[in-house]
């Protein structure tokens, strides 16, 4: 039977993928959480075969699991839920090691298949995220550079960055200058708008 943590905020998707995953006679949801940092938690105590977590979340978003994941070296697989075909978000995971990042709107039946192959160690990403990350224009923006940026896609002072991605502000600042130099552009707004026509972000 293979165990898998489900972390998805919104209620009704939530209880739907719970019950079209419960259907599966080789499948068994052992938890859920609508809240990241209680995912986190029980994910990191249950270890389940498969955590299925939605990209954005309240207080920690599936990325940010996943990298505690694949920090702690325990022997979960990912699978990232987003709807955001996004190349910062896609690098991100990558190098957490995920072995899945679906789209929501795929097929249902294309996430039961998605469990049961990184299961015995295969990947599955969405073919429409990888076409859009190989079509993207060259990216001049460093990883962690693509990070700030999303983060400040949500809005905030830069210490309320500086808090989600656990830098100082000074770092975060720095991090924006070097963008806007890049981008050549004064500020926040044109630098989204360019890094979202580009996919960088």
């Amino acid at each position: 039977m293979i165990r898998v943590y489900l972390a998805e905020d919104q209620s009704m998707l939530n209880s739907a993928l719970t019950q079209i995953i419960e259907l599966e006679d080789d499948l068994t949801v052992i938890g859920s959480a609508k809240d990241g940092q209680v995912a986190c938690d029980e994910v990191m105590r249950l270890k389940p075969d498969v955590a299925v977590l939605d990209i954005e979340m309240p207080k920690r978003t599936g990325l940010d699991i996943a990298d505690k994941i694949h920090q702690a070296q325990i022997e979960t697989k990912v699978i990232i839920l987003t709807t955001f075909a996004q190349k910062a978000y896609f690098e991100r995971a990558v190098a957490a090691s995920v072995s899945g990042y679906l789209l929501k709107d795929s097929p249902s039946d294309q996430l039961i298949s998605a469990i049961r192959e990184v299961v015995q160690g295969l990947t599955r990403f969405d073919p429409e995220l990888v076409v859009n990350m190989v079509s993207a224009a060259h990216n001049p923006l460093t990883a962690r550079e693509q990070s700030v940026l999303v983060e400040s896609v949500t809005g905030g002072t830069t210490h309320e960055i500086s808090e989600r991605l656990h830098l100082s502000d000074g770092t975060v600042r720095n991090y924006l200058s070097a963008i806007f130099s890049k981008l050549g552009v004064r500020g926040r707004l044109e630098a989204i708008q360019i890094a979202k026509e580009n996919k960088w972000i």
